[in-house]
């Protein structure tokens, strides 16, 4: 034990830690101190169990392959921790090896982990443009064909007509660029604003409220997709279609990083649920709610659409930094099992 523990405690290039005991109790270098968040410095010398209560089901079975004696490998894990006092979605690549005592009998083992969450989140970003360039290509004539029906119906000259439609053409194209415009943080506000900006003709028809919150780009974005998403099918089928109809767009916080967003329509057309689940709505319910590791739900009441979006919220320092050097698979094809067994 002792010669694995000086390494452990002298090595903080890589993360690792050492489970030894019946109870597998820790010890860990410096290296591996930010994966425990606020869990740490009480953590030294706990049970694996007590200390990753929140994973232990996820990871029991990798540790008893190694309390077997045979050594494990899985990459990009996703877990689901609560490190920090609110649960965050995170990945990881790891590996489990046996350690062995001076009778050479399994006495605990031995973890080398990477965070890959930065890097996942990274591919589910590009993924999830990709999808979003082909459905805004499939929606933008429709949008276009509703702002221009929009403008015409209150316009009294041509000349007042074209003026109109060319500054809320306009407005579409600023909000889509928020795709290729991604600062260090983002304002919710601003970000909502700039995600409706092209169905803005009419301020009243909005009522935006909300305290003033920043998020990291990457929340940024998936939000921007859900609003952009919502405001145009508002536009095409629900309350942005008439001209009684109005949205109001709320979001509070709570507790330690808790995030609510809800978009709420009133005023159109009776609502008729979807006959089919397209790529819209898994990306509001499903693939937005991912960026806040949390779940949205879309209803369909007769006197209008609601959305809400639960999670937590992130600004850019609590990101963690991509790792080099480190193979990965696509963030829909995560291992549940170790991807090798080694003994």
């Amino acid at each position: 034990m002792e010669k694995p523990a000086q390494f452990c405690a002298e090595t903080n290039s890589h993360a690792m830690c050492l489970f030894w005991g019946r109870d597998l109790n820790i010890l860990y270098n410096d290296a591996y101190k930010p994966f425990l968040g606020a869990k740490e410095p009480g953590a030294l010398g706990k049970p694996f169990s007590v200390i990753w209560s929140d994973v232990w089901e996820h990871v029991q079975g990798f540790v008893e392959d190694a309390l077997s004696g045979r050594g494990t490998y899985t990459e990009n894990m996703r877990l689901v921790m609560d490190r920090n006092g609110f649960q965050e979605e995170t990945f990881w690549t790891f590996s489990y090896s046996p350690l062995f005592d001076d009778e050479n009998n399994v006495a605990g083992l031995i973890d080398v982990a990477v965070d890959t969450t930065a890097m996942v989140r990274s591919l589910r970003v590009q993924e999830v443009l990709r999808h979003e360039l082909v459905h805004r290509v499939k929606n933008s004539m429709a949008v276009t064909t509703a702002v221009v029906n929009a403008t015409l119906r209150h316009a009294e000259t041509l000349e007042q007509a074209r003026e109109t439609i060319h500054h809320r053409i306009t407005a579409l194209a600023k909000a889509q660029s928020i795709l290729n415009d991604v600062p260090i943080d983002v304002d919710v506000e601003d970000t909502v604003r700039q995600s409706i900006s092209a169905h803005m003709d009419n301020p009243e028809r909005f009522r935006i409220t909300g305290p003033k919150l920043h998020v990291s780009s990457q929340q940024g974005i998936g939000l921007s997709l859900a609003v952009y998403e919502l405001a145009t099918n508002a536009a095409k089928y629900g309350a942005l279609s008439s001209e009684t109809g109005s949205v109001s767009i709320t979001w509070k916080t709570s507790g330690l990083r808790g995030f609510e967003f809800v978009w709420q329509e009133a005023g159109g057309p009776q609502v008729q649920p979807p006959t089919r689940t397209g790529f819209g709505s898994r990306l509001t319910n499903q693939i937005v709610a991912s960026y806040f590791s949390g779940k949205g739900e879309t209803t369909y009441a007769a006197d209008g659409v609601r959305f809400v979006l639960e999670g937590s919220y992130q600004t850019e320092i609590d990101v963690p930094e991509p790792q080099p050097n480190l193979s990965w698979n696509t963030w829909e094809q995560m291992p549940k099992k170790p991807a090798n067994v080694i003994g």
